[in-house]
Order: C-alpha cells, then structure tokens, then sequence
C-alpha cells in the first residue's frame, strides 16, 4: 500500500511564494519520475514541472524560471518552489509518482489548493 501525502497550499497574494511537499509512504522500493500538476476550475489537468529518478527536470513553459521542482530521495518527498506567482498559478495542485515495482505503478496525491489573489 503507497500513500501520498501533500502539503503547502494555500492563499498567496501575486508576486508571493510558496512551496508544496508530496511525501510517499508505504511498501516503495523504486522511484522513478516525481511531477507536479495542476487543474484550474474548466480546464484540463496539466503538468507543472517533473524530476527523473536522474535528477533530470522539465517545466511548463509557463512556469520556467519562477517554479523549482526537487526531490529528496531519503524522504521520498517531491517539492515545488514557487516564485513570483501569479493570479493565473491558481488551481488545485497534485503530486505524481512513478513506481515501477508495484501493481498500481503511477500514484496521486489528494490535491492541494493554491490560490494567488490580492
């Protein structure tokens, strides 16, 4: 059983930061990528930013030079530094996992609001 646990939303006026925390528990034995995506009220889920089991990146270009993704491995948590957000950043924020090693092998986490607004 892998359980996904997030942290660090939450009303931020624009210009502000923030940073979310996805830690993973459970029956783990591998992780490859660890990503972040977000979903705004009518729109599709889109993805934020990912890290390789390499340490490798990649961001939407929508948030490239304002967003940090990292991981640390010895905690298995994903972390998402943001800066310099903007009204458009609001949405609600989901962590992803990719464990090859277990049946279910991609996991979510239950979401975490950011809102951006004065």
């Amino acid at each position: 059983q892998v359980q996904l646990v997030e942290s660090g939303g939450g009303l931020v006026q624009p210009g502000g930061s923030l940073t979310l925390s996805c830690a993973a528990s459970g029956s783990i034995l591998v992780i490859n990528a660890m990503g972040w995506y977000r979903q705004a009220p009518g729109k599709q889920r889109e993805l934020v930013a990912v890290v390789t089991g390499g340490a490798s990146t990649n961001y939407a270009d929508s948030v490239k030079g304002r967003f940090t993704i990292s991981r640390d491995n010895a905690k298995n948590t994903v972390y998402l530094q943001m800066n310099s957000l903007k009204p458009e950043d609001t949405a609600v924020y989901y962590c992803n996992v990719d464990m090859p090693t277990t049946r279910q092998r991609y996991y979510w986490g239950q979401g975490t609001q950011v809102t951006v607004s004065s």
